[in-house]
């Protein structure tokens, strides 16, 4: 879950599952479901046990214990050695993992979980019901500063262990969601006694139960992962059981495209993570290489439009910038079309995703100067921006030195095209210090930004006005907008008191459409994971929460 803002999270749609040759058939049904696009790959029939995968990925996480923070790397890595209370598999449900079955209470404020007896974390610990209290009762306590888990959990309550065996977790409100965030790695469970460390010897050397053993983090160059040789208890979704079948995992940190493309073909990497738009292809037609591609649930990049200042105080104004931006153009021209326009308020692979409000705020130029006009901004410089009362139409937006290139890039196109309706944008580079001191501060007229998650409750985390402040750990507020309306909030709360599935689409349904109608964000696409892998490596898999990689299965044939 994190973007250069807070990354923030019973049925979700089924996904497209195909062959890079079905990315037509993929785009047809993806006003219906999030699309899945795997290249087809023969394997030998027997997967085989020992080697080490080279995994090259971009971004290096700031902390490798998931509950702090709660960025994209962290997930990414959290995946190979932490497990979960629950599992989530690809049609959205929820199934038993380190908890063998629980029981909700008719008011929805306790869970009674019953759990695994035959788990240790790899310090020697055991896991138990004190171990499921220690890690959520972690996850909220300020000083862990978890932005993403503790902002997921904020109706716990405490845990209450009658047993070694049973976990009773009490919430301050029904949380419909519970279930849903729970099956994701930002709320993997870690050793109690790892967790007892300081903070920041944790996010160095974290203790987990699952797959894989954190051996070493070499900042600014690797993790390296070992092979958990007692591990017994994967996931329900895995393809075997039993240890992990791979000995060693290098995790590389190579941030320019092209060197971790060139490190693929040369054989030096057996996986990238974010393969870069203008070699997607090239590694289609290279028969050494597949593809392992799949959207990302939640609200989707974006740049979100602050409503408590001028000039996007107005929601003329607000409507008049997101149609005066080409996203579908700029997304050609930047990402080569791989990337598809997302134009709703959720990515299409979130549960209860309504394809009705994909195109409220398409480019439209004319309605944009309309807009505008009867707005008030009737005036224009000798440059051509329009004012009001002598005043320029100015959006600011600061941008973070570690947002990737092709972003800055897009932002540029959206730029010129504003230009061409009367705004001046700003693009005010930044390093990511400066920048979050700003968004604190609510100086920005546009915030960058995404949200991975596999709940709609998203909706309530980034509109409602209950998030917005004070910042709660790293984050600063997730309400982005400023927007606070009362009819929203009760929707989405709502949404969170009961398990029907029709009544919480209807009430996401109108939660999408109360966010559509008053033109709080310019979403581009949706975040997405994108692998290019070696021929040699088989059974690399996406887990289904929030799409991201899992090596449990994985195998190498040299």
């Amino acid at each position: 879950m994190s973007p250069s803002t807070p990354l923030f999270a019973q049925s979700r749609p089924r996904h497209v599952r195909g062959t890079i040759s079905c990315v037509v058939a993929c785009a047809a049904a993806v006003l219906l479901t999030g699309c899945r696009r795997e290249a087809h790959h023969v394997a030998p029939q027997t997967p085989v046990s020992g080697g080490t995968i080279v995994y090259a990925t971009d971004r290096e996480p700031v902390c490798l214990d998931p509950h702090v923070a709660g960025d994209m790397p962290q997930v990414f890595v959290a995946q190979q050695y932490l497990d979960s209370l629950v599992a989530m598999d690809d049609r959205g449900r929820i199934l038993p993992w380190l908890a063998t079955d629980w029981q909700i209470s008719d008011d929805g404020l306790s869970y009674t979980f019953h759990l695994r007896r035959d788990v240790t974390f790899t310090d020697g610990t055991r896991f138990d019901a004190q171990a499921v209290r220690a890690n959520l009762d972690h996850m909220v306590d300020p000083h862990t500063q978890s932005g993403t888990a503790g902002g997921y959990i904020r109706q716990y309550l405490r845990t209450d262990t009658p047993d070694d065996y049973t976990a009773v977790v009490h919430l301050k409100s029904p949380y419909a969601a519970f279930l849903e965030v729970l099956s994701q790695g930002f709320l993997g469970l870690e050793s109690p006694r790892a967790l007892a460390r300081p903070r920041d010897v944790n996010c160095q050397s974290p203790v987990g139960s699952g797959p894989f053993m954190v051996q070493r983090w070499d900042h600014q160059n690797d993790i390296v992962f070992v092979r958990n040789p007692a591990y017994n208890w994967g996931p329900p979704t895995a393809l075997h059981h039993g240890p992990a079948r791979l000995d060693r995992i290098e995790w590389r940190f190579v941030a320019e495209p092209s060197v971790r493309f060139a490190a693929l073909q040369a054989g030096e990497a057996d996986v990238i993570d974010s393969l870069p738009p203008e070699a997607e292809t090239p590694a289609q037609r290279n028969r050494d290489l597949w593809l392992l591609m799949a959207d990302r649930p939640g609200n989707p990049t974006n740049g979100t439009l602050n409503v408590r200042r001028a000039p996007f105080n107005d929601v003329r104004v607000r409507e008049a910038f997101v149609r005066s931006a080409d996203i579908p153009g700029a997304l050609g021209s930047v990402f080569f079309h791989h990337y598809r326009h997302a134009g709703g308020p959720l990515s299409p692979s979130t549960p209860f995703y309504d394809p009705a409000f994909e195109h409220v705020g398409d480019y439209d130029p004319a309605r944009a100067n309309a807009l505008l006009d009867a707005a008030g901004w009737t005036g224009r410089t000798a440059d051509g921006i329009r004012t009001r009362n002598g005043v320029p139409l100015i959006v600011h937006i600061p941008v973070r030195s570690s947002w990737p290139t092709a972003d800055r890039t897009l932002w540029e196109q959206v730029q010129a095209t504003a230009r061409a309706t009367g705004f001046q944008v700003l693009l005010e580079n930044s390093d990511d210090t400066s920048v979050l001191t700003r968004e604190q501060a609510w100086d920005y007229d546009v915030r960058l930004g995404y949200w991975n998650t596999d709940t709609a409750d998203v909706l309530r985390i980034i509109f409602s006005s209950a998030f917005l402040g004070p910042p709660t750990g790293h984050a600063n507020h997730q309400n982005a907008a400023g927007f606070s309306d009362p009819r929203f909030d009760r929707i989405v709360n709502d949404a969170l008191t009961t398990t029907d599935q029709d009544r919480r689409r209807e009430l996401y349904r109108q939660a999408q459409a109360a966010a559509a109608a008053q033109f709080l964000q310019i979403t581009t696409y949706p975040q997405t994971t994108r692998l290019a892998l070696s021929r040699s490596v088989h059974d690399v898999r996406l887990e289904p929460s929030l799409h991201v990689t899992t090596l449990y299965d994985a195998w190498v044939s040299r």
